[in-house]
């Protein structure tokens, strides 16, 4: 962030509760989690190839969340000075430490799927009937 005249203001060194606050703050959102596990599961990849992996994401949004994850030591980027320029994610030491505290949730939604998409439906339904 700059003030007016190009002076760089510093970032407030964040404030944290517990480690689940700064886990959360970390890897809070909807795109990081699946931008996590694709670097898990692929290695290394190039940024059209995690586009394509994590489905959904705009073009946007997914160089918004790498280079917060990037700041934040979660995902290294790897600039090759070639023609065409070319650009590779991995995750950090920090960010596959990470993405093993996440196993567990994966898990979690993976046996509760079908009971969430039942509640989500049934709100829904909820909501378009008092309408």
């Amino acid at each position: 962030m700059e003030r007016p005249g190009g002076v760089a203001v510093p970032k407030a060194k964040p404030t944290y509760h517990c480690g689940l606050d700064a886990a959360v703050d970390v890897v809070g959102g909807k795109w990081k989690p699946l931008i996590l596990w694709a670097l898990h599961d692929a290695g290394t990849l190039r940024f059209g190839q995690l586009r394509r992996e994590v489905i959904g994401v705009s073009e946007k949004m997914l160089i918004q969340q790498l280079r917060e994850l990037e700041s934040d030591g979660i995902v290294h980027r790897e600039v090759y000075r070639e023609v065409p320029p070319r650009v590779e994610y991995s995750l950090t030491e920090l960010g596959e430490a990470l993405n093993t505290a996440l196993i567990p949730l994966g898990l979690w939604g993976d046996t509760f799927k079908q009971v969430i998409i039942a509640n989500k439906v049934k709100e829904a339904e909820e909501v378009e009937g008092a309408a």
